[in-house]
């Protein structure tokens, strides 16, 4: 009864291998919550600068969290966190980019 000593996570979406994986886990969080950020200011005009570097730099450690990523639960983490990054970083970009105002 091989199948009582380990849990059934084949099915889950958030499978995980069972062992700790700090620097994909870190990446997921700081794509997340910086694409949340860049997400969430890019309905405001006037904070485009922090819309747009949060989105780039969200989107430069989602690439490398995807690229090096090991379970399911880190790379959905990293896809909600790219999309949303994506979109602030856009929508940051055509209020204004990255420098828009400060050097003209």
């Amino acid at each position: 009864m091989a199948q009582a000593l380990r849990p059934n996570t084949a099915g889950s979406l958030f499978a995980t291998d069972g062992k700790s994986h700090p620097l994909q886990d870190t990446l997921m969080v700081v794509t997340f919550v910086l694409g949340l950020l860049s997400f969430i200011t890019s309905f405001f005009h006037s904070l485009h600068l922090l819309s747009s570097w949060a989105g780039l730099v969200a989107l430069a450690t989602g690439v490398y969290g995807q690229w090096i990523s090991v379970t399911t639960r880190q790379r959905f983490g990293l896809v909600l966190g790219l999309g949303a990054a994506g979109v602030g970083f856009l929508i940051g970009m055509a209020h204004g980019g990255l420098f828009g105002g400060v050097i003209s």
